[in-house]
């Protein structure tokens, strides 16, 4: 898949192309039921497939106090984007004066001039230009003067739970971070939310208890779960320096582990911080890597114990349960 970073990139004559646009965060399956009609439409029409998508997030331009947490790396969401067939990616960077183009600017510089549109598919919720002023009856207008089709793609929704079915978006699927229903969150992603960054020293105190975390720095990028114990995976970098996005990537390591979120409050700590454990292992030197930590189920809040030994007992029954929950079996 090619990636160009800006639109002086684009090769000269590329295309004709079936194209469509989004910040794609987190590429959860809503937007992949967009990707795949994309895909799917230049595969029957002869033409390249390609997503046009941002960096940064457009709010953390326009209202940096709005921007929501971003749900994967911009390495991640390409890998994942890469995964759906997608002959190219073009990721915009984000400017102020980008944000200052017209609807028809942005679709005839970009889609047209460049990308040579035959066809766009987007969601039914598709925003684009300042303001976010074109939507899908803007690019049906354009369609037919700049000589392009568009098909709208329906909105997905998940299972009605007696208030509704939601529509599978980035929004829902961070509120469901945020409540600690990872598993829920999973469900919209089609795979486990992750917090990506480097491991730093903590206080050294896990190892003490015979349970060794690797830390995450604060900068860590990807929404963080609400405070609690979860029990996931560290996913350890392949060749390209970056944790994969799925298995096919993966060509490190991918481990059981028991992870914390929270500010230890046993200690009194006070810095909230995402640390995991990999089950039955003390040999791991992971410092100054840069990993990836997927949350699979939460398993509990975080607790204040009385004493040493009632959080270790209680530890080793996290472990326990994350052994249940990952499917990994426990040591002989």
């Amino acid at each position: 898949m090619h990636v160009w970073r800006d639109l002086g990139e684009v090769p000269s004559g590329f295309g004709p192309s079936a194209v469509t646009v989004g910040n794609f965060d987190g590429v959860h399956r809503g937007h992949l039921a967009v990707l795949s009609r994309t895909v799917e439409a230049a595969r029957r029409q002869n033409l390249k497939a390609v997503a046009i998508t941002f960096a940064p997030h457009p709010l953390a331009v326009l209202h940096p106090d709005r921007a929501p947490q971003p749900l994967s790396t911009p390495a991640h969401r390409l890998e994942l984007l890469a995964d759906t067939g997608l002959d190219a990616v073009l990721m915009l960077p984000f400017t102020a004066e980008l944000a200052e183009w017209s609807p028809r600017r942005f679709v005839q510089e970009v889609m047209v001039d460049a990308l040579h549109a035959r066809e766009v598919v987007v969601g039914s919720d598709t925003r684009f230009g300042r303001r976010n002023a074109g939507d899908i009856d803007t690019l049906r207008e354009l369609g037919a003067d700049l000589h392009f089709t568009v098909d709208e793609v329906a909105d997905l929704k998940g299972p009605d739970t007696g208030e509704g079915a939601r529509r599978w978006s980035s929004t829902l699927v961070r509120e469901q971070i945020v409540a600690g229903d990872v598993a829920a969150a999973a469900d919209v992603l089609g795979r486990p939310h992750r917090v990506t960054g480097v491991v730093v020293h903590g206080d050294h105190r896990g190892r003490e208890l015979g349970f060794p975390t690797a830390n995450l720095t604060t900068d860590a990028i990807g929404a963080v779960p609400t405070d609690g114990v979860y029990a996931g995976w560290l996913v350890r970098p392949g060749e390209t320096g970056e944790p994969g996005a799925c298995s096919k990537h993966d060509t490190g390591e991918r481990l059981p582990a028991a992870i914390s979120v929270g500010t230890n409050p046993t200690f009194d700590g006070e810095q909230r911080r995402v640390e995991a454990y990999v089950l039955g292992r003390d040999d791991l030197d992971l410092y100054g890597e840069r990993i990836a930590v997927e949350f699979v189920e939460r398993l509990r809040p975080t607790l204040r114990f009385d004493g040493i030994e009632a959080l270790i007992k209680q530890m080793n029954d996290d472990v326990a349960r994350c052994r249940e929950v990952l499917g990994v079996n426990t040591p002989a």
